[in-house]
This record gives structure tokens, sequence and C-alpha cells, in this order.
């Protein structure tokens, strides 16, 4: 493992040069991307210090077992060694995981999209129920929301909602929530006490920048409109609301949470996008057999990943057949356990995939 040590920290004094290059600074995709890097390998760096100073450590207990006649300082190497052997393959596993190429979008912010699928006006209110989990998840990591677009439930909650997240390495958490998620509830409406199923997908998406998608605003055309409330009445009178449709691939995008027209047209186009950027990223996946196959990609929009069981208070997550008994905490953003177990389950098979490449 060390001799891999060398190669990063030449890496990382050739990164630190050149990202204060005055070349650099002035091309905003490089530095963006050579930031990045920084980043990562000096957590790469900080964890090697850390397995380099255990592996002395345990070097520096046997010559005291080996050499040292007094009692009680062999009865502190005695201890040394073994905090140090206990250590030292967790930090292996560690490193593995962090040697692994990283999903370039990891770090990216975020458009999620939540729309009610079967189920009627319960499918709408679910989707407001997901809608909560998700921006309460978001305050307890210290993230911003910001909602782009909304159509209200005739009901409560939506028939769709579109909003951002912003934060660090929002994407590398939230991209194993894309999907149909499913509810089995008895809703407000039921008269006879009968449980009922609902469902609603969600997609999350990887905010591209402009140097990641190139869009021709000739391609683009630009419609404004009023905003509408619930039921698709009017609310204002001016045409603040606007919707992009790029006309090669037939995708819309629309923001009316604004009422400035320039800034909701700024916020259709980020969403376009992403839209954009994530038609690219499924062709890529298609071709990519490993990421197709697995069982926590992003791939299939349709795939039912989750069933949140009310009379039972139980959560199921169908990909890994994990199941937990924690349903109003994970419903009022208590996800952490969920999302912690799928990069796990990732990271796993990462390593398997990686075979040769950790042996020393």
């Amino acid at each position: 493992m060390l001799d891999k040590f060398d190669v990063i920290k030449n890496r990382f004094n050739e990164v630190s040069q050149l990202i204060s290059s005055p070349d650099i600074v002035s091309d905003r995709k490089k530095y963006i991307d050579l930031s990045k890097e920084y980043k990562e390998l000096n957590k790469l760096i900080e964890k090697f210090k850390t397995y380099e100073l255990t592996l002395s450590n345990e070097s520096e207990a046997l010559d005291l077992i080996k050499d040292e006649s007094d009692p009680e300082i062999q009865d502190m190497a005695k201890n040394q060694l073994e905090e140090s052997r206990n250590i030292i393959p967790k930090l292996e596993e560690e490193l593995k995981i962090l040697l692994i190429p990283k999903d370039p979008d990891d770090s990216k912010n975020v458009v999620v999209e939540i729309r009610a699928g079967t189920g009627g006006d319960e499918a709408s209110i679910f989707a407001g129920d997901l809608f909560r989990m998700y921006t309460k998840y978001c305050l307890d990591r210290g993230w911003s929301t910001s909602t782009v677009d909304i159509s209200e439930g005739t009901a409560g909650g939506f028939k769709e909602i579109i909003f951002e997240i912003s934060g660090e390495d929002v994407y590398s958490f939230l991209k194993f929530e894309s999907g149909v998620h499913r509810v089995q509830r008895v809703p407000q409406t039921e008269t006879q006490g009968r449980v009922h199923t609902s469902a609603a997908t969600v997609m999350v998406l990887p905010e591209a920048e402009e140097f990641d998608i190139k869009i021709d605003m000739n391609e683009v055309r630009v419609d404004y409109f009023c905003s509408s409330g619930p039921g698709g009445q009017s609310v204002n009178t001016t045409y603040s609301a606007v919707r992009l449709t790029h006309e090669p691939t037939g995708i819309i995008a629309q923001c009316q949470d604004q009422k400035s027209q320039h800034k909701n047209k700024e916020k259709a186009l980020k969403v376009l996008r992403s839209r954009l950027y994530e038609l690219e990223l499924s062709k890529k996946m298609e071709a990519d057999s490993e990421k197709r196959n697995s069982l926590v990609s992003s791939g299939d929009r349709s795939a039912k990943i989750r069933t949140y069981n009310y009379p039972q208070g139980r959560v199921t997550d169908h990909r890994i057949g994990l199941t937990l008994y924690d349903l109003q905490n994970i419903v009022n953003g208590g996800i952490d356990k969920l999302i912690e177990e799928l990069k796990l389950y990732q990271n796993t098979e990462k390593l398997k995939n990686a075979g040769e490449v950790f042996k020393t």
C-alpha cells in the first residue's frame, strides 16, 4: 500500500503548483477540476499519514517487546501493538475505498424532481412527504434548497415539484434516491380503513455547469407565461414564468418560483442543462455494463427502489434487501442509515471489481 503513497504525494505536489498557475486560474473548467482533485488527494495524503504512523507504532512496539527487559515498558509496548494491529486493517479498507476512481459527478450539486405516480390524490400527498423528507435531511446536513417549479395536488402535496440542493458532495449522497418510491398506508380520504398502495418517482440529476453542456440558444424556444397556483389558475398578472423547450431533444424545463423573469430563466436553464447532461450520462451508462448492472445505479427510472409501509412501521430498500423498522424517523429526514448502506454496498462491489489493483 505504501508504494502508492509516493505516487500520490508526487501528484499532490504537482496539482498544488498547477492550481496557483495564472494559466489555470484563468481557465474556469481546469481550475474547478484541479480543485476537486486537490481536495481528494489531500484526503488520501492525510489517511496515508495516519496509516504510515500506525505501521511505525507497530514496528516500534515489536522492537520494544523484543529488546526491552522492563516489564512495565513491555506491557505498554504490547498494548501499543494490539492497538496498532486493530487499527491497521480498518485503515487499509478505508484507503482502498479512497483509491477507487471517483464518480466525477459526486461533488456536484443536484436538481431533484419528484412526481406523483399511481394513486391519485394520495400519490400527490406522498410526493409532498418525500419532498419534506429530503428537505429535512438537507437541513440536517447543512445543505441549502431552492424551489424551481411546483404543481400542487388538489388534496395537498404535489403533482410535481422540482428543486435544487446545494452543498458539499450532494450528488454522492443523493444519487441512490432515483427511482420509484412506493407507500402503503390508509389514505386520508379512505373511509373503510383499507391500506392503499401509491407511488411517486424521484429523479436526482447532477447539476451541470456551463462547460459540462454547451446549449445553443438558437435551438431553444423561450415562452413566457403567468405563474399558476393549485388547479392552474394564474396567481399574478406579469409574464414572469419561463418555459424553455430544447427543440432537438424535445426536453422542456420551466420555472415560475421567482418574481423576476430573468431569475426564472436562469433557473430553468440550469434544469435544462442538467436534463441534457443526464441524457448524455444515460447514453454512457448504456455502454458501461458495470454501471448498467449495478443494483444501486440510477439508470432505470422505472425501477421500484423503496417501500414505505405505515401499518408495519417499516421501510424496505429493494435493491439491497434492507428493511428498517424506523419509518417515522426516516420520513422525518433520517435517511442516513439507508444512504450509508447503499454507499457501502456500492463500495464493496467496486472493491470486488478492482481485483488486483490493491495488491502490494
